[in-house]
Order: C-alpha cells, then structure tokens, then sequence
C-alpha cells in the first residue's frame, strides 16, 4: 500500500501532537503575556522540520536577539559554506537491504548515547525565550539529549542542574583570573557535569557586524550567571572600536593552560574550536579526550572552511586516537550522516535546538532533535545502514 507523505511524517513524530505557536509567547523581557479574557486560544501550527521551526522562532524574538542568534562573522562567508559544504555532499543509496531495525546508539567518553546529537553551548538563552537553560534542560532530558552548558549562560551551572534530567557538559571559556577558573571547573564537577569543553578558537572575538549593527546588549535582569564576581559577568562581551580584545576572553591562553586545566579535573577535556589538523595532532598528543572540530559556527574568522570541510583533513590527522566530534550547518538528519560518514563521532547542533526553544520552549527543544533523529534513521534506513558502526565513506557519492 502506497505511503502518503503526511504518513511518512507522522511515522517520523513530526505532525501529531505539534503545539501551538501562542501569539502571546514569553519573551526577554519576561514572562508569557494572559490572553485577553473571551478570546480564544489560537490554533495548532505545525512544524514539520528545522527549517519550519526557523521561521517560527524569528517571529518570537526581538531583531536584536536574532541578529544575534543567526549573525556571524564580517561577510559571512564562512556561515553560508557551513550549509552549502553538506549540501555538495551527494548520498550513495542501498537497495533490499534488512532495514527493520535502526539503531542509533552510540559509545562516547565510556557512555552509551541513544543517537549521536549533542547540544552544542551557547550563550544567552533567556534572550530567546524566559525559560532560557532551563528550558533547554528540560527539553534535552525528555529525550536523553546530551546538553553542554556555556559559560556564558543566563542561568547558574547549579541551577541548569537541578532540572536536568539528561547528561550535561560543561564549556568554559578560561578567565584571565586563574583562580576564577578553577572554581568554574570545580563548581561543574559538583554539578554533576560529566565532561569539560574548553573552547579554544576565541582569544578575541571576529567582526560580528550584524551584533553592532543591531546595538547588542543584555536586557535588564539577564546576566552572565555563572560569572558573577568579574568584570565580565556585566560589561560588554565585545571588544571596542580601540581595542580588538574583550573582558571576558583572555588572549594569552596556551597549551600549558591545557595541562594546568586537566590537572585540575577528573573529568574527560575536549578542546573545540579545532579546524587545522595540526592542532589536532598536538591536541591527541596533550593527553585531551576528544576534539571538537568548530568554526564557532562562523562567528570568529570569516573565509575560514567549512566544518565538514575540515573533519575528514581531522579526523586523518587524529588516526583514532581520540573521538572527534563536528559542529556547524547542521540543519537536516542527512547532514548528520554525512558528518559520521567522513569520521565523527557524534555532532554538534546550536542554532537549531535555539530555534526550538524561541518558538515552542522546552518541547520545541525536544522536537527539534527528535526531527533530526528521525532524519538520520530515515537516511540511515534508505544508504542500507541499520547501525552507527556500519557508517563509513562509502555512504557519501563519489
């Protein structure tokens, strides 16, 4: 019997039970609005993949929140190859194949993950919606979706934990106070985190023009909460018109900072932000755990490549000594098994879980991976791979 395609995504958890859109949605500056008494709430909106949930989002936040959200660095150069890299990127299907059965699990850092998607840091999430991490928390949990917590969050490490109900990261930014730093890793063990990320591609900022352009701040009543305590939890993340550098990052970090750091810690160290396979080859031999190939989703150098681009010179360079991850133009589960096909072993995702939580909160969070889930099962299914370890490069077209 014929499938139509409603079936097809219904089978894939994409219509039913789709919340509605409110008009009256929360925003930065506070919490939802009460409908007007008499009036009746508004109908269901449905949203079909990441893309639908884009266009959703962008109407649930202030021009500010979302040049910030979807802006990146001087031209943008780098943004735009993020998504046309996997677009180039042609799928070798498979025929009468046994794909009955699809199993997404995955081993990572000595865990088993139920599907390889974690949710990348970012900062500011109570920008796009009053829930902020907390929302994101939750929405991750309700699917076991592994969450890395900013630095630069609008919520405490503690409090993100108190809700969580799925695996949390911690990424950190190094401060120019050692002393500081060390309590942000000792206050993300005592949350429970189970792995630290430090980002390693920002010792000063890139051009981010639409930011300017668009007078970024923080509202009234959102802060740098786990940075309470420095100049930086209050002052402006970006660096001047006189001076390339900002409070918050600290230029002179090495790779001696990387050695002070993992003797500080049990937990496994990443390093993202790696993009020349020679800091990867340094990186493996520093003792790290794993190497997260970024671009910052193009927010620092702009004309710098692609990430998927760059994963394979990586993931060659690294010769399986340590997992490699990738972030970056993530927008489709085909993108996911491309990603894995070139060597990663879990991605990335930011802006799409981003736009999951402006449009529809904690459950657009849960939805949005769950589409992307379903992606890559559906793609997994229709190349005649029924598990991630029978993924390889014979996937991608040549």
């Amino acid at each position: 019997m014929a499938i139509t395609r409603r079936e097809l995504l219904r089978t894939a958890g994409v219509v039913a039970g789709v919340a509605a859109i409110p008009a009256n949605a929360a925003t930065p500056a506070g919490p939802a609005a009460p409908s007007p008494p008499g009036t009746a709430a508004p109908g269901p909106t449905e949203l079909f993949d990441v893309p639908d949930f884009e266009r959703a989002a962008k109407g649930q936040m202030s021009p500010m929140a979302w040049d910030y959200l979807t802006g990146a660095a001087a031209d943008e150069l780098t943004l735009r190859w993020n998504h046309e890299a996997y677009e180039r990127l042609r799928l070798k299907p498979r025929v009468l194949i046994d794909v009955s059965k699809i199993d997404t699990r995955v081993q990572l850092l000595g865990r088993e993950l139920p599907f390889p998607i974690l949710l990348a840091p970012a900062a500011y999430h109570r920008l796009f919606h009053a829930e902020g991490e907390l929302g994101v928390a939750r929405g991750a949990g309700a699917i076991n979706a592994t969450m890395v917590v900013s630095t630069t969050a609008t919520t405490t490490i503690e409090d993100i934990a108190a809700v969580a109900t799925g695996p949390l990261w911690f990424q950190l930014y190094v401060q120019s106070d050692r002393g500081f730093t060390r309590e942000l890793v000792r206050r993300a063990e005592a949350a429970g985190c189970q792995a630290l990320v430090i980002t390693v591609d920002t010792p000063v900022l890139g051009p981010r023009y639409r930011e300017l352009r668009g007078k970024f701040s923080l509202p009234p009543g959102i802060e740098r909460a786990n940075l309470k305590g420095l100049a930086a939890a209050t002052g402006s993340h970006r660096p001047t018109e006189q001076s390339m550098y900002s409070a918050m990052l600290d230029p002179t970090v090495t790779w001696r900072d990387i050695d002070w750091l993992r003797s500080l810690t049990k937990l496994p160290v990443l390093l993202k932000g790696i993009l020349n396979p020679d800091d990867a080859d340094r990186a493996a031999q520093a003792g790290v755990a794993g190497i997260l190939v970024s671009n910052h989703g193009a927010r620092n150098l702009d004309t710098a490549p692609a990430t998927i681009d760059a994963l394979p010179l990586v993931v060659a360079k690294v010769a399986g000594r340590v997992p490699v991850l990738v972030d970056g133009g993530i927008r489709r589960g085909t993108d996911i098994l491309k990603a894995l096909a070139l060597g990663a072993n879990a991605v990335l995702i930011g802006r799409p879980y981003l736009f999951g939580l402006a449009a529809q909160g904690a459950p657009g969070v849960t939805r949005v991976v769950n589409i992307l889930r379903r992606e890559l099962e559906m793609a997994m299914a229709l190349t005649g791979r029924t598990n991630i370890a029978s993924i390889d490069a014979s996937v991608i077209w040549r």
